[in-house]
């Protein structure tokens, strides 16, 4: 499996990204098909486009940083 960072990825190739996905964006917040902001699951913060991660072998999406990813490889283990 091959990792891709999104860091360099453009906003608009996120947002591309995210369409794939069944998810949007508001140009700055992630939303799910509601038009509802994701939440990241384990900070219940809003996800900025700038700052999703979506790990391998999932659609989560998570804001990036350490405790969210820490708490996720917890729940389902490590899939890095």
């Amino acid at each position: 499996m091959e990792l891709v960072s999104l860091k360099q990825v453009s906003p608009e190739s996120k947002i591309l990204l995210l369409k794939e996905l069944g998810y949007g964006s508001d140009g700055e917040f992630v939303l799910d098909s509601q038009g509802n902001k994701v939440v990241d699951r384990y900070l219940e913060i809003p996800v900025k486009v700038e700052n999703m991660v979506i790990l391998p072998g999932s659609e989560i999406i998570l804001d990036d940083n350490e405790l969210s990813i820490s708490r996720y490889l917890e729940e389902f283990g490590d899939v890095l």
